[in-house]
């Protein structure tokens, strides 16, 4: 049975926040990509255009990255471009792998309220949500950073999106009306016009809540399923996503404590165990995932390390050996340190670590796991630290680098 209707969105009461509301949208870090091409060279705008109408195709998979720091690398930053103080597009930015130094080199305009960034597995294209009540998604070619065009996601406010591990799909989070989008990827990187659209119209909302806020789309490590995390509906939805029409199939859904408020998923590397950080009622929960059926099992609340103070948990990550997992607390605006243990299956709370700004919307990754990278919403800046190997501790790299309402940083 499908987890709701196929529809071309709804009505939307806009939501334009600047980080102080418990349903701000996210903005997910992704898998490490391939190097992309002209990262160190300032910005240069492309013009929009409609994209090629080309059909998937199979694109080469993504190289290993080099775990040997090499010069300058890019960093992409997200942002809103509608609110007063916010950006003008996509930040530009390259960092020192070594450092973590950031220096700007510009902006590439034409993608409105750019809030969240995913790049192809071949380190080709990158994709940019819309966030607007008319909900889209943008593909730009990194080599020239030229614009490919927009497709409507027939939803609104778009928060969140992830491209499949084959290459050939992108999926996408409508917040504002609960939804999840699908579309084709050609074989320029360019988007294809939407093949489905699912509303999550059960089951009902959840405590505080006035319908369904899809708030991030991820598949599974190998693959084989889509989940969808709903804040609106405490609910995880799992599907299985039709390699050849694009179309999804429910599987499974999992269902929170009520008023948990869901909001960021992430898998440990063994693919057994996900973890998940619940927004409205300040808690991380271990899910233990049955990779055949694509069902998850909520496990119990567990401590953010916020003490008694207001916070909602935004993003939480787990290091590619699976040995800790790191939150982003934004209230208490810090990020909080766990070792992973149990081969996944339990989480223990080391400690927390000031992220040195306010209201961290998003944490990433620096492809070889040596700098985590935090978007400071509220204070405008981007934090980078270094992550000790052996404790996972985290140490400030210097001082914050200044980019207008910093909702995600994308480092290749």
């Amino acid at each position: 049975m499908g987890s709701g209707t196929r529809a071309a969105g709804g009505g939307w009461s806009r939501r334009r926040l600047v980080g102080v509301l418990a349903g701000a949208a996210a903005a997910t870090a992704l898998p490490a990509p391939a190097p992309a091409p002209a990262g160190t060279t300032p910005s240069a705008s492309g013009a929009a255009g409609p994209p090629p109408a080309d059909r998937p195709a199979e694109r080469p998979s993504a190289r290993r990255p080099s775990r040997e720091p090499s010069g300058p690398r890019p960093l992409y930053l997200g942002t809103y471009t509608s609110v007063d103080g916010g950006g003008k597009g996509v930040g530009l930015a390259v960092y020192d792998p070594a450092t973590g130094a950031i220096t700007g080199t510009g902006t590439l305009t034409g993608v409105p309220d750019p809030s969240y960034l995913a790049v192809h597995p071949d380190g080709r294209t990158l994709y940019a949500v819309d966030e607007r009540a008319d909900g889209a998604v943008t593909a730009v070619r990194l080599a020239d950073r030229r614009i490919l065009g927009s497709r409507s996601t027939g939803g609104a406010g778009p928060c969140h999106l992830c491209v499949h591990p084959s290459g050939r799909w992108l999926l996408s989070a409508n917040y504002a009306s609960g939804s999840v989008a699908v579309h084709p990827v050609g074989a320029s990187g360019a988007l294809g016009e939407r093949t489905d659209l699912v509303t999550h119209s059960s089951p009902a909302p959840g405590p505080g809540q006035r319908g369904p806020h899809a708030h991030q789309v991820v598949t599974s490590p190998d693959g084989g399923h889509v989940l969808a995390v709903d804040l609106g509906t405490d609910t995880v939805y799992s599907y299985r996503l039709d390699p050849r029409t694009g179309r999804l199939t429910e599987a499974a859904r999992a269902r929170t404590r009520p008023g948990a408020g869901p909001r960021h998923l992430t898998f440990h590397p063994g693919g057994r165990y996900a973890y998940l950080a619940n927004e409205v009622d300040d808690t991380v929960t271990v899910c233990a995932y049955d990779r055949a059926g694509g069902r998850l099992t909520i496990g119990e609340p567990q401590s953010t390390g916020s003490g008694a103070g207001t916070n909602y948990p935004a993003q939480i990550l787990v290091t590619s050996d699976g040995a800790y997992a790191y939150l982003a607390n934004r209230g208490h605006d810090s990020i909080a340190r766990y070792a992973v243990e149990a081969d996944g299956a339990r989480l223990r709370l080391l400690g927390t670590v000031p992220v040195a700004g306010e209201f961290p919307r998003q944490i990433a990754f620096s492809p070889d796991g040596t700098l985590l990278f935090a978007a400071n919403q509220r204070s405008g800046t981007v934090s980078v630290f270094h992550m000790d190997a052996g404790t996972g501790e985290l140490r400030l790299a210097g001082r914050p680098f200044a980019s207008p309402v910093a909702v995600c940083a994308l480092p290749l």
